[in-house]
Formats: C-alpha cells, structure tokens, sequence
C-alpha cells in the first residue's frame, strides 16, 4: 500500500466506507422491511377475521331467514345448529392472501372453513381479537381468534397465517440488493476516482512544477492555481514563496561566484607573472626556484578553475552572453580532434569517426568547450596506451523535419560505478581526485549545462576497468 498513489487510497478508502454504509443500510432496510412485513402479514390476518365476522348470522327457526329479491339463491350454506340454523354468506372468504378462516364451536370442533394447522393449533386456547403464535411443521404461524357477535355466543372465528408469508417480499427485497450492491460498489469506485481526481489536480500541479524546476533549473517557475483559500492553496502559496526564496538564494551564489572569478584574476595574473618574472632571473636560488614553480603550477591550476567558474556562472546567468549561429560541427570536431590527438598523453591514441558536413545551431564557443571537456577526460581516466573513439553522426529520427545528431567520445579506461555515475554531473565532482592532475571538476558539469543550452541531453555508459562511453544527442 506504501507504493499506492495518494489518489487509489482515496479511492480505496472511500469506496470501503459507501461499501459498509450500504451494507448496514442494507442490513437496516432488510430489518426494516421485515418488521413492516411481519407487521402487515398481522394485519391482514386481522383484516380477513373481522370482514367475515359479518358473513355468519345465527337464526332460531326457518321463517326468521329473509330471502334476497336481487338473487334466487340467497344462501350460499345453510345448517342447523343447536336449536336453530347457521347461514354462512356466500361472501364468507375461507382463504385469501395466504390467510385461513375456519369457523369453530364452544368444543373447539371444526365447523366450516379451512385450518392447514389444525391438530396443531388444537391446543391454543381461544382468546378474543388477540395475536398467538404456534409452531407447526417447522414454521411459526399466526392465529388470530374472533367470538361471533351473534345470538349464539359459543361460535368463534379462527384466522390462521403464515409468518412466512411475507418471505416473497423478502426475497425480493434481498435479490434487488443483491443486484444494486455490485452496482452501487462500481458507481462509487467511478465517483470516487474522479472526485479524487478533481480534489488531488492541485497536487499534481504543484508536483509538476516541483518536478520542472527540479529537472529544468528554472527557479522562475511558479505554482499557477485558480482562485482559493484551501489547505492546497495555501501549501501552493507556501512552495511558490520557497522558489522565491531559493531563486534568490541561488542569483546570489551565482552572482557571488561570477564576482568572486572576476576579481581573483587579475591578481592571480599578477602571481603567475611574478613567478615568470622570478624563474627568468639567474640570480633566483634554486630553492627558490623550485618555490616558484610549485606556486606557477599551483597557480595556472587555480587560474584555469576560476576561469571555469566564471564560464560556467555566465552560462548560468546570462545565456544571452552565447549568441546562437550556424555551426559546421564536423569541421569543428575534426579541428579539435586533431589537435588534441598531439598531444599523446599516456601513450593514449586519438581517432575520430565523424560524418562531414553536420550543420547546427548554436554556439560555436560553447561547442568547442563540450568537445573539448570530453576528450579531456578521457584523457584524464584513460589507461597507459589505451585509445579514444570519438563519433559524430546524424540520426534520421522518422518524424517529419526531425533530425538529431549523435556525439559520443569511448574510453578504454578505468571506468565509472554505478554509484558514482549518479554524481558525476554535480559540479567539483571528480571519479578519482588522485588522477585529476590539472582538472577541476567542472568539466563534465559544463558538458551537461552545455548540452541542455543547445536542448540536449548528455548520458553516460560505463563500468569499473571497462571504459567509458559518454553520448550527447542533439536535435539540429
């Protein structure tokens, strides 16, 4: 879950808390529906006694019976009983909805009417207009008792239902949650997703933006969010002040590194010069000598280092200061090439692979300094004897008017980690200080800031005592 972005936790979480609010309200309307049900299933049982209460009249002789005009046959049942006569209408419902009406004696004997539960309910006892319950066959039933309002006061009307009746609704009830609880699960999954989306779109802007000043060094960049006084707003606010606040910090670094070079060469000038001046007089001791040229070799090394920390801050802080033209970057490579492969360092050999006539806008200078910082440090971590490949070619990507150019420079030296390799592009960084000799760190710090000037990336291939390949790709 630690892996899960903040946006599928929002979604999980909220989904789980509608899945168990359905639930219970499930469980709550099913509980519900069943009390309402139960409670109906009485009432109705109750309904159908009364209304047949009025079906049964009681006559002490023949002559009291008054036919019906309307119909020819009045009477739908018609016995003696006791000293007289039961007329049952033909209206007398003995079983509706699922409810049981029978009509009973004093001796609790069956006297019309249908009761499925008859032996069993033998043993309840009458009780007027009063709800019992009995279990028969594995089920609960109602029964309900009403005594006849009659001349005959023994007579009692027995209503019989089962509890289960309403087991049909239930289930009704229970297949449509069945079917709307997936459903309602997947609607809020959706819901939920883009709610989440909607609430976490000033996250992402805010970490995209985060992410482009990160990778692209552009401190100017800001957090544009709509109109809002939310926690997000308020933390969108807060970033934009720190990128303030940093871009500050940084012109101020950057402007104090470009003064700092400044001003120190000129008097590293004159140290240098003083020591030229010293070496050339004979009268110069050779203790003293050998001083001075501790001091010049020290000295040329710092003058290179700051010279390299002003290029590098210009580049920094004043982009415009490298105007952009027309290249010819084979002839240039070619150039440079050549004359660095007299040098012979270490016995190292220089060969290049270059495709003529590769055109590019950019900086000439700037150019020139990419190439030359990566044939340098070759050199610098080349093994005695060893060689250096340096390639130069177009690459047709596909796309329409889309070319891009490949520059790479091979070693056979002593290779790059994988753990340093992540550092190697930080400024003053160096793989093996004890090799550097005159190098100062900046270099393949410059190659990057070089690279991305001229909207390319530069990357590297390597592994310990297996060489090194580092490639620049260049839209042109």
């Amino acid at each position: 879950m630690k892996k899960w972005s903040i946006r599928t936790k929002i979604t999980l979480l909220f989904t789980v808390a509608l899945t168990l609010m359905a639930t219970l309200s499930c469980l709550i309307v099913f509980s519900v529906s069943h009390q309402v049900i139960q409670k109906t299933v009485r009432d109705n049982l109750i309904e159908n006694v009364e209304r047949n209460v009025d079906e049964i009249e009681y006559y002490e002789t023949l002559d009291e019976i008054q036919p019906d005009p309307d119909f020819t046959n009045h009477v739908d049942l018609l016995f003696p009983y006791k000293s007289g006569f039961l007329e049952v209408d033909d209206d007398f419902l003995k079983q509706i909805n699922g409810v049981f009406t029978s009509l009973y004696n004093q001796d609790q004997e069956l006297i019309y009417g249908e009761n499925p539960i008859a032996v069993a309910s033998q043993s309840v006892e009458f009780k007027n207009s009063v709800i019992q319950t009995v279990n028969a066959d594995h089920t609960k039933y109602y029964i309900f008792d009403r005594m006849l309002k009659t001349g005959c006061q023994d007579l009692w009307l027995r209503g019989v239902v089962s509890k289960d009746q309403g087991h049909a609704e239930l289930s009704s009830i229970t297949r449509l949650s069945l079917i709307l609880m997936p459903v309602l699960i997947l609607l809020s999954v959706l819901i939920s997703y883009l709610f989440s989306g909607q609430i976490l779109k000033p996250i992402r802007q805010i970490t995209d933006t985060a992410l482009h000043i990160s990778t692209g060094n552009d401190l100017k960049q800001r957090i544009e969010l709509n109109r809002g006084e939310d926690e997000l707003h308020q933390l969108a606010d807060q970033f934009n002040h720190m990128f303030q606040r940093l871009d500050q910090a940084f012109e101020t670094e950057q402007q104090f590194t470009s003064d700092a070079s400044h001003e120190l060469r000129t008097p590293m000038s004159v140290i240098l010069a003083q020591c030229e001046l010293s070496l050339s007089d004979p009268e110069t001791s050779v203790s003293s000598r050998t001083a001075f040229l501790t001091i010049q070799r020290q000295g040329k090394r710092m003058s290179r280092l700051i010279n390299d920390m002003l290029d590098y801050t210009r580049l920094e802080m004043r982009p415009d200061r490298y105007p952009k033209q027309n290249v010819d970057l084979s002839a240039l490579t070619t150039s440079l090439c050549d004359d660095m492969a007299l040098i012979r360092q270490q016995g190292i050999q220089l060969t290049a692979d270059i495709q003529p006539e590769i055109n590019i806008y950019g900086n000439p200078q700037l150019l020139s300094r990419l190439v030359t910082n990566l044939i340098s440090n070759a050199y610098r971590y080349g093994k005695e004897n060893g060689h250096i490949l340096v390639r130069l070619h177009s690459n047709d990507t596909g796309a329409s008017e889309r070319r891009s150019l490949s520059l790479s420079v091979e070693d056979d030296g002593i290779g790059i980690s994988k753990e340093e390799q992540k550092h190697i592009f930080q400024r003053f960084y160096q793989v093996d200080p004890s090799r550097s000799g005159a190098g100062t760190g900046l270099g393949l710090s410059m190659v990057q800031q070089i690279a991305e000037f001229h909207n390319g990336t530069v990357t590297v291939k390597s592994a310990p005592d297996d060489g090194s390949i580092f490639t620049v790709l260049m839209f042109l």
